[in-house]
């Protein structure tokens, strides 16, 4: 049975990791080594790319940090999991839902969706 708080946390843990070492660590960690990334914005193939995307979102938005909310969900192979990326102590301006799929307990490959964000 998949414990869909506990991939949601790993999946974030990537996203808010800054330093490109420890990121790679936690994309070992959690993550297949073919893993795949796509939303409306970018495409990633593999630990490299991925983790290239997650640079450029620190370095577009520095001090902005992803949040889990509401409550993960999932079912077989599959976690639903919505976000919010924005600096602490005010209204996130960006948020998002993705699918996460896994294979054999790791990420393999997510969809992600914006669902707000600023215009201009």
């Amino acid at each position: 049975m998949v414990d869909a708080a506990t991939i949601a946390q790993a999946y974030i843990e990537t996203w808010n990791e800054s330093n490109p070492q420890q990121r790679m660590a936690v994309l070992d960690r959690h993550w297949t080594r073919d893993a795949t990334y796509v939303d409306p914005l970018m495409r990633g193939d593999g630990a490299a790319q991925i983790s290239g995307l997650v640079g450029a979102v620190h370095e577009r938005f520095p001090g902005f940090r992803f949040r889990l909310t509401g409550k993960p969900d999932g079912h077989g192979d599959y976690v639903r999991l919505s976000w919010s990326l924005g600096p602490d102590g005010t209204v996130p301006p960006i948020e998002g839902s993705d699918v996460v799929r896994l294979r054999d307990g790791r990420i393999c490959s997510v969809i992600g969706f914006i669902d707000r964000a600023p215009t201009a």
